[in-house]
């Protein structure tokens, strides 16, 4: 991409703050526009699974149309990313948006009576999921574009991802709101409305202006390889992915086995997250004098250290503090991956290499999450809380061995 932008006005201070960040040229009206579209994401799955849930009044059938969304955006988000990389975000993120928006619709109106047919449901959810706009590796590649100071662009990626995790723990606090006054299936409907506005608002940003078709970008056949370079921050992705997937599980196992009342499992979940957005910003704010690829191991081997230690717990405060410490290494470890990307990323293609670090956290979480399900109940609960450790110090070695 190509972007009217001034120099960075922080490129010469000695440490660049998030509000130097915010001062670049058009990127408030950018970052703001991308988050408004990403909030859809935050929104929408809590809104279709209940809206499922309601029409099929089957678990088992929202269960599965979720596994069918999840998996059609996952997997096919390094495929639409090429897509962005090739043709320029202003002609293809809005059409995505768009019709993903539509589908959205159809959707809604499938699921806001009962009686629904699941297969109907999980087919139209896989072909909704396949049209998801790849907006959060498509704001991190305008980020490399606003950004030229290294350490400020560190903080810009710092910056969204802490941004990312607030919208997927206040999207389905916007669903819950909303339940108050419509059907699930409203739900959906807000997402579509989010997601195709607040992309028109990202697209027409005066950054995206020249932006288009140039040669040499990635093909659709090349768009399923993965790209030179990018093999230690995907793995170091997958590991957190995996680490981290069964947490939820293991806290509310933790809660039922100490008869605890099902109240403190969101306390103890939400430590996690204020962990993690703490650790962004730090991240964020820290003169790192080691490069990224010397500082990912580290996080992610302090991750391993504090979910395995949350085996020690003996209670919910403690549970609590052991998450939080390990959260403080997440957002730091998946900025660091983010960031590795973009600097083995060939040219154009930086949408592609941050799909590629996103759907491997998103493959490690699934299958981390079958894994877990299947684990807790069979072995104790604090060697499972160890086998998410040693997942994410596993990668940590892996990050370490892996090719450059």
């Amino acid at each position: 991409m190509s972007a009217t932008t001034s120099p960075c006005p922080s490129s010469t201070s000695r440490r660049p703050s998030y509000a130097a960040v915010l001062r670049v040229p058009h990127a408030r009206r950018t970052f703001a526009a991308a988050l408004s579209a990403r909030l859809s994401y935050g929104t929408v799955s809590l809104a279709v699974l209940l809206s499922v849930t309601r029409a099929t009044d089957s678990y088992t059938a929202s269960g599965a149309v979720m596994a069918v969304f999840g998996a059609s955006a996952v997997f096919l988000m390094p495929l639409r990313a090429s897509l962005v990389d090739r043709y320029g975000p202003r002609r293809t993120l809005l059409p995505m948006a768009a019709l993903y928006s539509v589908l959205l619709c159809v959707l809604a109106a499938l699921t806001w009576r009962p009686g629904a047919s699941p297969v109907v449901l999980a087919v139209s959810a896989a072909v909704t999921g396949a049209c998801a706009p790849p907006l959060g590796p498509a704001m991190r590649a305008v980020w490399s574009d606003l950004v030229h100071d290294r350490r400020l662009l560190r903080r810009a990626y710092s910056m969204d991802g802490v941004a990312e995790e607030l919208l997927y723990v206040s999207g389905p606090a916007v669903v819950g709101l909303l339940l108050r006054f419509g059907p699930p299936a409203a739900g959906v409907l807000l997402s579509a409305v989010l997601m195709v506005t607040g992309t028109c608002a990202f697209v027409t940003s005066p950054v995206m202006a020249g932006t288009g078709h140039r040669p040499g970008k990635p093909t659709a056949r090349r768009a399923r390889r993965l790209p030179p370079g990018l093999l230690r921050p995907v793995v170091a992705a997958a590991g957190l992915g995996l680490a981290l997937s069964g947490a939820e599980l293991l806290v509310t196992a933790f809660a039922a086995q100490r008869s605890y009342d099902d109240s403190v499992v969101p306390w103890i979940l939400g430590a996690l997250s204020a962990g993690s957005a703490a650790g962004g910003l730090l991240n964020g704010a820290v003169e790192w004098r080691a490069p990224a690829r010397a500082r990912l191991p580290w996080l992610l081997a302090g991750l391993g250290t504090a979910l395995s230690a949350a085996a020690l717990a003996r209670g919910p405060w403690t549970l609590a503090a052991a998450l939080a410490c390990a959260g403080v290494c997440v957002a730091p470890a998946l900025t660091t991956a983010y960031l590795l990307g973009d600097e083995t990323a060939q040219e154009g293609a930086r949408t592609r290499a941050g799909a590629w670090i996103n759907t491997a956290v998103n493959a490690g979480t699934s299958v981390g999450s079958a894994a877990a399900g299947l684990l807790v109940g069979r072995l104790p609960l604090g060697a499972c809380f160890v086998l998410a450790g040693a997942m994410a110090a596993v990668a940590a070695v892996a990050a370490v061995v892996a090719p450059r």
